[in-house]
């Protein structure tokens, strides 16, 4: 990955916050910060009837005035971030995701929007770049608590390793702590003891993190073994957060994490940013 951060905006206060999380992460990690406006003309008829070129020439114009403003009211910010920004006649989704995949640090979203991100989170735009970029996502919603954890959601598959891995970087750069939290539901008829069943859970949680724990040694961790539904324990936790880490799919506690109902509430309801890792290409 190279370091460069791509942030989806288009003039609304809540891609104004993505922008503004992403700005902050650049500055943390040393980015480049890569502020892009996708757009779509799209109206009845728009391809029949009407001056067509001088609509999209008028639609780019105003797309270039937009990523010119906010380009210059990060730079007068004298943080030193790097910024360029681009405003193209494209769809969303596939341009945040080919920008993206193509060696990005992290592409952030902000939790609702119009224009060419258009209803981001509640409709197909959100859900394309969440589930189909190889690149991790931020989703910026809520409030990060300063000083809380970074939040890490575990089950032992290849994208919660992948997400324990990036919380725990994130937590060394925001000089804060990593809370690794694992989810099971208590079976309602089992032949085992119910400490038996919780021992083991704890035992995998354990190992899920002590290769990450040895590495990270200066960051300060916790675990966590819940018996609940992972949405409710993960939407918990986000209250206090700065962060919640989570692979893109999963298997036991985090089935599903993106297609199904935990992805969606967290990216609904956590009242902090939500980072999506997905599982490296296997080798």
């Amino acid at each position: 990955m190279d370091a460069r951060i791509v942030v989806g905006y288009d003039g609304s206060v809540e891609a104004r916050n993505a922008v503004d999380w992403a700005a902050i992460e650049a500055g943390r990690t040393g980015s480049e910060l890569n502020v892009v406006h996708a757009y779509q003309l799209a109206w009845p008829g728009a391809e029949y009837d009407g001056p067509v070129e001088e609509l999209t020439a008028e639609a780019q114009d105003r797309g270039d005035a937009l990523i010119a403003e906010i380009v210059e009211q990060l730079r007068r910010r004298g943080t030193g971030v790097r910024v360029a920004g681009t405003a193209v006649h494209a769809a969303p989704a596939p341009t945040l995701i080919d920008l993206g995949d193509a060696g990005a640090r992290l592409i952030v979203v902000g939790n609702r929007g119009r224009g060419g991100l258009t209803h981001l989170l509640l409709g197909s735009v959100s859900q394309q770049v969440a589930t189909h970029a190889r690149a991790p996502v931020v989703v910026v919603r809520g409030q990060a608590t300063a000083g809380g954890p970074v939040v890490a959601g575990v089950d032992g598959s290849p994208s919660s390793d992948a997400a324990l891995g990036i919380a725990f970087e994130a937590a060394l750069l925001r000089g804060t702590w990593v809370r690794a939290v694992r989810t099971y539901t208590r079976p309602t008829v089992t032949a085992l003891p119910y400490t038996m069943i919780e021992t083991t859970e704890r035992q995998m949680l354990e190992a899920s993190v002590a290769g990450w724990k040895e590495k990270y040694s200066d960051v300060t961790l916790e675990t966590r073994l819940a018996d609940g539904r992972p949405a409710q324990v993960l939407l918990e936790a986000s209250r206090t957060a700065e962060l919640v880490v989570v692979g893109s799919r999963g298997h036991g506690g985090f089935t599903g994490l993106l297609l199904g109902s935990v992805g969606l509430q967290l990216m609904h309801h956590a009242e902090c940013p939500v980072l999506i890792v997905h599982a490296p290409p296997a080798s």
